[in-house]
């Protein structure tokens, strides 16, 4: 009975000690930004941005131009082509309005669409290098706040070499 309980408590401390995590730390944002892909999403979040500008000041041009004959021809004007011309007007002011607060969503969705690849093979390349290393957890930096971080679980370089991407030198 003696050598039994010996034996389940000897089981016991055995699986808590191979069941111990190890846990690992990643800067993602860095590795994103030397990503070479990253700099083709900026290209593109740029130019789709350029878009939405330029429709943003044909929608304005239009406005103004509708304001601006307003006022030269409000003498002229009945009384139902003055509020028809008004209505017009309004009409331009809320779409340039409703234009204006989509304009920031459209530009995150279309930049989250762009950087979707990036960060799936970032991930890729997390999963296959906490693998090799036994990691059971990896933190990202970002938003974790850590009083104390041992540099030897940091496995960004370990990631960046898996995606073969160089990291700049530190100048000192």
């Amino acid at each position: 009975m003696k050598s039994y309980i010996f034996f389940l408590s000897a089981l016991l401390f055995s699986s808590i000690v191979l069941s111990q995590t190890k846990l690992g730390t990643i800067d993602n944002d860095y590795i994103i930004n030397l990503m070479p892909e990253a700099k083709v999403v900026v290209k593109m979040s740029k130019e789709y941005g350029q878009k939405l500008d330029s429709s943003f000041s044909i929608k304005v041009t239009e406005y103004q131009a509708k304001v601006d004959d307003y006022k030269k021809n409000e003498a002229e004007y009945g009384e139902l082509m003055k509020k028809t011309l008004v209505n017009e007007i309004m009409t331009l002011e809320q779409d340039i309005k409703k234009y204006q607060e989509n304009g920031n969503k459209l530009m995150e969705l279309k930049q989250n669409e762009l950087m979707r690849p990036l960060y799936k093979k970032l991930n890729e390349a997390i999963d296959q290098v906490a693998k090799e290393k036994g990691f059971t957890q990896i933190l990202i930096l970002q938003g974790n706040q850590f009083a104390y971080m041992d540099k030897k679980y940091d496995i960004t370089e370990l990631v960046l070499n898996k995606l073969g991407i160089k990291a700049p030198e530190i100048k000192e």
